[in-house]
């Protein structure tokens, strides 16, 4: 079976560059506190380096 990502937005993105937020719309999160479970891509691993600072990621199976 696939290993899954669970992403967790834990910061704003007030202030934050234009590809930083759109990167965190992309993985479908909105708000502080929103989570998606995602596959373990090496595209959604690129998404979520690009945020890696507004975001807690755990691997799930």
């Amino acid at each position: 079976m696939a290993q899954r990502l669970k992403v967790t937005q834990i910061k704003s993105v007030i202030s934050e560059k234009q590809n930083q937020r759109d990167t965190l719309r992309s993985l479908g999160l909105k708000r502080i506190g929103d989570s998606v479970v995602r596959e373990d891509t090496p595209a959604n691993r690129g998404y979520v380096k690009t945020v890696a600072h507004l975001v807690t990621v755990e691997e799930i199976d």
